[in-house]
């Protein structure tokens, strides 16, 4: 599609409204507004001309172009380092983390492997350092050919710039679901006038009326078949229109006519360009050291050029990826192996090993294992830039080309763990098939079945999972004691998810019991032994035998400070903490484990971490920060394409008493949770549904949600189902529920014998108590709830005894304790316990005002943690650096924060924020 003559700069025929789109986007940059956009249309259809046409406009923009290129797929962020490649001297200016993370990446040091979403985070820091020098524009075309690892890390930068002066431009056949969301230009083909009129610019002489609209009408306005078909008509078919129609589709057309051009090409220019196709980076020294290698003349690339299909400038690049891709296919599959064959040759293995072993694999035509090997040494580099797709891919290659059956099975499981690790579990059962052919030994027998186990257990989180695990674990314990341990400890994780939908019916008891048999603990014990021990202890002989045991372990993933097995099962420490009714252990982990995460920019992790972390604060009171966590949480798997995490907002809706929120969340809870298998998460959704209404003072609907919670022991809401269930119970006159609830709870309670424990069953036995005991018991409940971090429980102490209070007549006694309770409920934003505590006040002839509105509120979750953390006297870049967004992000956040709040600096946040919680 050519420009049109007389104008300074190409205007694309029939693309008007798509140019004045484009235009508008880099007109915005440099006023300080990112742009992203994906051009999306069939091949052929203009999306690179558009690129050109984008490119020829940015003056005054620094402009990097990056080509995706089909057999560069398996190679992890090759398309990222062609970005980044010429802004690399500006890597050592990145926070440490994150500049370790883009050199692992890009093999420029070792280390261990890299958050993906770090390595994400490094290059939006990137782009936005280079964009304050000079508006920089960076145009992708082919985007569905870079390798995963890339397009993962560029989505992840368009979701999160903002107010940097960067455009983001995506040229893409069909978007892969990490680019889906993003704004989207659909290209279509041209309209019949232009389409008419590119066909005429194409054909020379003469052309029939009905081949022109047959023409058009096939190619449904396909610009570069309009120009491209013509050439393959004869001069017959052009004048009379005597062919028969070509039904193919519109890109194998075009596909086809490259194809009979290459044939028509001299021998030795035809293998030049098949060199060319083979060879993805464009290098042009490369290019001909393989081609001497093969004895092709110098001068053979010329027929090629005069016929527009290369061109060899700094780079090789093909006029269209239908060139390259028509080249490729059109030959014969032993010609196609003799050129990689000589192009594993011209590379240098010591600069290149990747790129040599991948050549040397598609040329092999039968086993090899030279070739195996070194695609297994591959892997492992790969693996160690976090290239987990790139790994599974050379694995899965070297399993293929593998000729003895042992090594092939061997091999073949290696692959398997790596497609589960890179997120292709359907390619991984595929392996672990393979795997199961050949003769495997014991270990990697059970290594196996451990895998099949896992693969159960993250792709539907299923409640087959568990017993498949401790089939693994049971045999891996003569083979490998550590590890079958390690897969005792993921079972019972698996049970305690599964929960009352355990396939088995016997759930985390069950489990429990199996893993009695695990070897003895190394000496000293890791972390997760003695998990795993107290588990056991707490499943089998009963909740008080589990206590000490449980606590040691809680000390023990405390103090060990990091390590992977640290990380991996804190969120386990953060669901045994509240079971043990330790406020100050769930707090330590919790905070531990958001550290950590953000320390290790980990953004896979991170979610979790901020969900546990806002668990935490709900029960603290402290809703708008637990609140500002979950925004955070959302907008990371928004961009990482992760699946939502929605317990913790369940929970605190239903603490707010936001009825048509919380059902809503709990409806669609219920229905994943079962569909899933997910046993734990209806309990969790019950025991929401059960504070919601007693804060909503229907008790009858909350007791019902509170009995479901306690049909099964899941570790931690067993006890708070239980707390929900007594005062459910007896304010629907249902003492006998309450009691035989109640002597459950105290089981639990006397043997945890924290201020937490002993402070719930203070003020659940008052409930079910007359006179001055029931009087002593609320204060109790009182006076030790108010030693802990559980906010949220002491003023629901408070408004139960003001309420008892109040209905014994002592109407100001009363009123002291429904005050304090009805100022925390309305600080914190838990809008049925206040107005349930307003209510009492008013029988007690107390006028209560309704809350005004906070200022505060008008600010986004994103804004007032931005807000707290400038308060806290933390610069831009290091408030980026923890909320993964650019520090010109940051001050265009605080612009919008200093306009809500009316003031003009930061110093003035310190007042302005004076009453609110410290940012999470």
């Amino acid at each position: 599609m050519g420009p049109s003559s007389g104008h300074p700069r190409s205007v694309l025929r029939g693309r008007r409204s798509e140019c004045e789109v484009l235009t508008r986007l880099l007109a915005a940059v440099p006023t300080g507004r990112s742009s992203v956009l994906v051009l999306r249309g069939e091949a052929g259809c203009g999306k690179s001309a558009l690129l050109d046409f984008m490119l020829e406009r940015t003056s005054g923009f620094r402009v990097v172009r990056v080509v995706g290129v089909e057999s560069e797929m398996e190679l992890a962020y090759a398309g990222l380092h062609q970005l980044c490649a010429p802004m690399l001297d500006r890597v050592e200016r990145l926070p440490v983390p994150q500049r370790d993370a883009l050199r692992v990446a890009f093999g420029l040091q070792k280390g261990d492997v890299p958050d993906p979403f770090l390595i994400g985070l490094a290059v939006l820091t990137l782009l936005a350092g280079a964009a304050e020098e000079q508006p920089l524009a960076c145009l992708i075309d082919d985007a569905q050919w870079l390798d995963r690892a890339s397009v993962q890390a560029l989505a992840f930068v368009a979701r999160r710039l903002m107010a940097d002066p960067v455009a983001l431009i995506f040229a893409v056949r069909e978007p892969s679901d990490e680019l889906t969301g993003l704004p989207e230009l659909k290209v279509q083909g041209l309209g019949e006038r232009d389409s008419c009129l590119v066909l005429a610019s194409a054909v020379r002489g003469p052309l029939d009326v009905q081949v022109r609209d047959r023409i058009v009408a096939e190619t449904r306005g396909n610009p570069l078949a309009l120009l491209q078909l013509p050439r393959v008509l004869t001069p017959a078919e052009l004048a009379g229109g005597f062919g028969l129609p070509n039904t193919a589709a519109v890109a194998n057309r075009v596909e086809q006519s490259f194809s009979r051009q290459f044939r028509s090409l001299p021998d030795d220019t035809q293998q030049l360009l098949l060199t060319a196709a083979a060879e993805p980076i464009g290098d042009l020294t490369l290019l001909r050291r393989a081609a001497a290698l093969q004895g092709i003349r110098p001068d053979a690339a010329a027929p090629a050029v005069a016929a527009g299909l290369v061109e060899l400038g700094a780079r090789v690049r093909f006029r269209h990826p239908l060139v390259r891709s028509a080249v490729y296919q059109t030959v014969s599959v032993g010609d196609r192996q003799a050129v990689h064959r000589a192009l594993a040759e011209a590379t240098d293995i010591v600069l290149d090993p990747d790129r040599h072993a991948w050549h040397l694999a598609r040329a092999a035509s039968e086993p090899d294992e030279a070739v195996a090997d070194e695609l297994e040494r591959s892997a492992d580099r790969a693996r160690a830039r976090g290239g987990a797709v790139a790994a599974a891919a050379f694995l899965e290659r070297a399993t293929e080309l593998t000729p003895d059956r042992e090594r092939r099975g061997a091999r073949a499981l290696a692959a398997a763990q790596a497609k589960l690790e890179s997120g292709a579990p359907d390619s991984a059962q595929a392996l672990l098939a393979a795997a199961e052919l050949g003769p495997l030994d014991d270990i990697r027998r059970a290594r196996l079945e451990r895998l099949r186990a896992q693969l159960a257990f993250s792709v539907r989180r299923g409640n087959d999972a568990p017993a498949l695990l401790l089939n693994a674990a049971e045999h891996l314990e003569p083979l490998d004691a550590q590890l079958a341990r390690e897969t005792y400890l993921e079972a019972l994780g698996a049970a305690i998810f599964a929960g009352r939908l355990s396939s088995s019916g016997g759930g985390v008891a069950e489990a429990a019991d199996a893993a009695r048999t695990a070897p003895r603990a190394p000496e000293p014990a890791r972390a997760i032994d003695l998990l795993l021990d107290g588990l056991v202890r707490r499943f089998t002989d009963g909740y008080e035998a589990g206590v000490q045991p449980l606590r040691r372990a809680l000390r023990a993933l405390s103090e060990e400070k990091g390590g992977q097995d640290v990380t991996r099962w804190l969120w386990l420490g953060c669901r045994i903490a509240p079971d043990l009714w330790d406020d100050m252990s769930w707090h330590e982990l919790a905070t531990q484990q958001l550290r950590l995460a953000r320390d290790a920019g980990a953004l896979t992790a991170l979610p979790l971490a901020l969900t546990y972390r806002a668990g935490v604060e709900v029960h603290a009171g402290e809703f708008a920060s637990a609140a500002e966590l979950i925004d955070e949480a959302d907008v990371i798997t928004g961009a990482t394409g992760s699946a939502r995490l929605m317990y913790t907002s369940l929970v605190l809706s239903a603490w707010r008493g936001q009825e048509a929120e919380a059902m809503a969340l709990i409806r669609a809870s219920l229905e994943d949770a079962t569909a899933r298998g997910e046993g734990r998460a209806i309990a969790l959704a019950d025991y929401a549904t059960a504070v919601l209404y007693n804060g909503l003072s229907r008790y009858q609907d909350s007791l019902a949600a509170a009995q479901r919670v306690c049909e099964h022991d899941d570790l931690g809401l067993y006890g708070w189902g239980l707390t929900e269930l007594v005062e459910a119970a007896v304010r629907s006159d249902r003492p006998d529920l309450g009691a035989t609830a109640l002597r459950r709870l105290e089981e639990r309670t006397r043997a945890a014998g924290t201020d937490w424990a002993l402070g719930i069953e203070a003020r659940s036995r008052a409930m079910l108590s007359d006179g001055q005991a029931a009087d002593d018991l609320y204060r109790e409940a009182v006076e030790r709830l108010a030693r802990t971090r559980i906010i949220v429980h002491l003023a629901r102490a408070q408004l139960l005894y003001g309420e008892w209070l109040r209905r014994g007549n002592r109407r100001v006694e009363g009123r002291q304790q429904l005050h304090s309770a009805h100022d925390t409920f309305s600080r914190t934003g838990a809008d049925g316990f206040a107005e349930r505590a307003r209510r009492e006040l008013l029988a007690t002839g107390e006028t209560i005002r309704r809350p005004s509105v906070d200022t505060l509120q008008d600010l986004t979750a994103q804004e007032a943690q931005i807000a707290r953390l400038a308060r806290d006297d933390l610069t831009n870049p290091e408030i980026g650096a923890q909320l993964f967004i650019s520090p010109r992000t940051v001050e265009w956040h605080l612009g919008k924060v200093f306009a809500k709040l009316d003031i003009t600096s930061r110093k003035q946040l310190r007042h302005a924020l004076a009453d609110s919680s410290p940012a999470g």
